[in-house]
């Protein structure tokens, strides 16, 4: 069927619910937003399913949410699952509250117990639940930081890791399978309750989550002595961090920690925010004003399902609040948390700090400071869950810490996800530490360049929405291929990697040899002076991304070196 048949057939099929049928009337005669909704089904990808809310193949619905929901369901009983169940968590979004509990009772209607928050949970603790449980898989209903208007669908599995190679593909050959909407099984959720399929989790899962965050804190007594005078403002922008990063910094003795009233309650429409994400800084408007009315140390953001940290810390010197990148305050976690174990004797032989190929490479630096060895991964928390999975299993390392660069850490094992609500006990905790020594957390950050080397790095996303876009996005990567790049502005290009074809070509010699990680659709180019880009297509957006980072001797250095590369990166993809 081409994408009018589908329309008709929405439009029409007694299948679909009346308000979804007056929705796609409603569009009648616009060619254009009809393509959109029915020229593909939404993709579920190796994460999931992420899309616009609304009516269509291609909108985050009830119909795609069971559609998925019933592939999953096909492979968890052909896997022997029923009976371990499912964990399924819920974000403060539109609609997913009722997604959430479509996905519950399709699965019971398969005969799979569930395990659902009462209401709606950060994604790590969902993480946490489905191991604490014993769970076969989990679902997320949550869009992250993307706009409104989105909604997604995230699937793990028993290790508490999103789905990775070779699940990940096996799941969504079942998920493709499911090609008639009819075929899907549901249950009335009475009859699902009174079976003992569906059932509902809440307070016992938070009490033990808090008690795993706690075991981690490695300065009680710095905490004990500056807690009270250390103020911080945070912000969960509507989401799902409110209640529990204010009981871990309340359990922990931070008592002077102020919310933002306009963005404490849950919102689905975000109305304080266009785009609730601590990575832009017109989601901290709010949180600044505060602080600057309250003279605040630190300013802490938690996206909708509180898996990622924005920062701002206050520089006594300007008395301005100075914006932290993701891999900024990842690194300064990284340098409290390993230091620190050194002082207490606790840090292993065999410690591991992983990260991604696209966040900052000031990590080598650090784990080279304390005999940790770096362990780096495709693009992707579920890279650095899955590598915790292996260390277990081998025994070959123990995890310390893992951090990406899009503003998401993690600290311990509790969770196998980035976990921001973690970050926020371990950055207040690192404050109270370095408070003690008469240092703010910006000094704290300007000493860590001085140790290591003055690293910036950035990143431009491009939208291509629809069909056009898409095709677009194929083609710069494949030009990329086509015709690799010698020079990227002032710098010359030593080698590229191709995660696609497995491959690190070195320029100058010719010499090819194999990447060492799973194939996927992403150039990295290697540049002279520790500098380097790299592009990749979003996995849940309509994206080309292009990362790039650069180490020079000055902050003002780095940071005009970055601008030139930046501009290098752009004007070749125009």
């Amino acid at each position: 069927m081409d994408y009018r048949d589908k329309y008709r057939q929405w439009c029409t099929d007694p299948i679909f619910d009346e308000a979804t049928r007056a929705e796609l009337r409603e569009i009648a005669g616009q060619e254009k937003e009809i393509e959109d909704r029915f020229y593909r089904d939404l993709s579920f990808g190796t994460g999931g399913l992420r899309g616009v809310i609304g009516a269509g193949t291609n909108r985050m619905n009830v119909y795609t949410v069971t559609k998925a929901t019933q592939g999953l369901a096909n492979y968890i009983r052909k896997q022997g699952g029923e009976e371990k169940g499912v964990a399924i968590a819920f974000d403060s979004r539109n609609m997913s509250v009722k997604f959430s509990e479509k996905a519950a009772l399709c699965l019971n209607a398969n005969g799979i117990r569930t395990y659902r928050f009462e209401t709606l949970r950060p994604t790590p603790e969902l993480s946490f639940a489905l191991r604490e449980l014993g769970c076969i898989a989990g679902i997320v209903i949550t869009a992250s930081h993307n706009p409104p208007e989105y909604n997604g669908y995230k699937v793990y599995w028993e290790d508490g890791a999103q789905i990775t190679a070779p699940k990940d593909r096996e799941i969504i050959a079942e998920v493709n399978a499911v090609t008639d909407f009819a075929s899907i099984r549901m249950m009335e959720r009475a009859e699902a309750e009174e079976k003992g399929l569906f059932r509902v989790i809440g307070q016992e899962i938070d009490d033990r989550y808090m008690e795993e965050l706690k075991k981690l804190v490695l300065s009680p007594e710095s905490i004990r002595k500056t807690a009270d005078s250390l103020k911080i403002v945070y912000t969960p922008l509507h989401g799902t961090g409110n209640l529990p990063v204010r009981r871990v910094l309340r359990e922990l003795g931070f008592t002077n920690v102020q919310v933002v009233p306009e963005q404490e309650l849950p919102d689905g429409n975000f109305s304080t925010v266009s785009y609730p994400n601590p990575e832009d800084p017109k989601a901290f408007a709010l949180a600044l004003q505060l602080a600057e009315e309250t003279d605040a140390d630190l300013v802490l953001a938690t996206d909708p399902d509180a898996d990622r940290l924005g920062v701002y810390a206050k520089d006594t010197k300007t008395g301005e609040y100075i914006p932290f990148t993701g891999n900024m305050s990842g690194l300064l976690i990284a340098e409290y948390e390993l230091s620190v174990r050194k002082e207490l004797e606790r840090l292993p032989k065999n410690g591991a700090l992983v990260k991604t190929i696209v966040s900052s490479d000031m990590a080598d630096g650090i784990a080279k400071e304390y005999g940790v060895e770096v362990i780096e991964v495709l693009t992707g928390f579920k890279y650095i869950g899955e590598q915790i999975k292996f260390f277990e299993q081998t025994g070959s390392h123990e995890y310390l810490f893992g951090y990406e660069e899009s503003y998401g850490c993690l600290v311990g094992t509790h969770a196998r996800d980035k976990d921001a609500v973690v970050a926020v006990m371990a950055l207040c905790e690192a404050a109270a530490y370095y408070k003690e020594k008469g240092l703010t957390l910006w000094d704290q950050m300007l000493r860590i360049y001085e140790k290591y080397g003055y690293y910036k790095e950035d990143l431009v996303s491009i939208t291509m929405k629809g069909v056009d876009g898409a095709e677009r996005i194929q083609k710069i990567l494949a030009d990329m291929r086509k015709e690799p790049l010698q020079k990227i502005g002032v710098y010359d290009v030593v080698a590229l990697r191709d995660y696609e074809a497995d491959t690190r070509l070195e320029l100058a010699t010719g010499k090819v040899t194999p990447t060492g990680l799973p194939k996927s659709n992403v150039l990295y180019y290697e540049l002279e002076g520790g500098a380097w880009c790299c592009v990749r297509p979003s996995g849940t957006e309509p994206k080309v991304k292009f990362y790039m980072g650069v180490k020079e001797g000055s902050l003002d250095a780095a940071e005009k070196a970055l601008e030139g590369l930046k501009a290098a990166m752009t004007e070749i993809v125009k």
